[in-house]
């Protein structure tokens, strides 16, 4: 059975500043993937090329067996891929309730989508913040709704670029939570983050990036044995 998205030999440059030297990575249907690596290694790169946002100069990217690599933005969310990017990028002048109904989608073909109450159920405070604008919201707030967003998609993966980047550690868990949650539901996620050790716990496998460059690929009861990879790999 193909992979419900398989990256490679992915290139991606800006202007003449390589970045990405023959990527490769795979992620499952149902599966929950990560990208790790230390900062300015890539992985935020890979995923604008993902999301046609800076198209590869070479490589291929194949979603449900179709080439995406090439394709506009817009066309490439529609066939069900869904970004929670680094910063969140909520619209400010929009209230949450208004930030989250834009987006309704059930790209998925879902039977049981997630609709305005299934967010509001999974994340409660933005049921409580419902009229509050995009930038009334505390950064944490604002993470929940870039991920209710997204799920009001109802993507047939979903991607999370710095996905607790700067969150206070209960909201942080909160986040966790949410992740457990939708892994249980089948949802095929790719996220980004920095806390391996939650990381293990939660992904069936990891893609670890450096330079541009895979170093590493496996399953999370091999990088857990492995904490000295943390530390060459990932460490600050």
């Amino acid at each position: 059975m193909s992979a419900l998205l398989e990256i490679a030999g992915l290139q991606t440059a800006y202007g003449p500043s390589q970045v990405l030297f023959g990527i490769d990575l795979c992620v499952q249907a149902g599966e929950v993937a990560t990208l790790l690596g230390r900062n300015g290694m890539g992985k935020t790169t890979t995923v604008r090329s993902l999301m046609g946002l800076t198209p590869p100069r070479a490589g291929t990217i194949r979603f449900r067996g179709e080439r995406i690599d090439g394709l506009a933005p817009d066309r490439i969310a529609r066939l069900g891929l869904a970004l929670v990017p680094e910063g969140r990028h909520v619209f400010p002048n929009l209230s949450v309730h208004e930030n989250l109904v834009a987006f309704a989608a059930n790209r998925s073909g879902r039977r049981d989508p997630w609709t305005l109450a299934r967010v509001q159920a999974l994340f409660p405070r933005l049921r409580e913040r419902a009229s509050h604008r995009g930038d009334q919201l505390s950064g944490g707030e604002q993470q929940m709704l870039a991920i209710g967003r997204a799920l009001m998609t109802n993507p047939h993966l979903l991607v999370l670029d710095e996905a607790t980047e700067g969150l206070a550690p209960l909201v942080r868990e909160e986040i966790w939570r949410c992740l457990a949650q939708l892994r249980a539901e089948g949802q095929a996620i790719l996220v980004i983050d920095k806390y391996v050790q939650r990381l293990v716990g939660l992904a069936d496998r990891h893609t670890i990036i450096e330079r541009g460059r895979v170093v590493w690929q496996g399953d999370s009861a091999t990088l857990a044995a492995d904490p000295a990879l943390w530390e060459r790999y990932i460490g600050v």
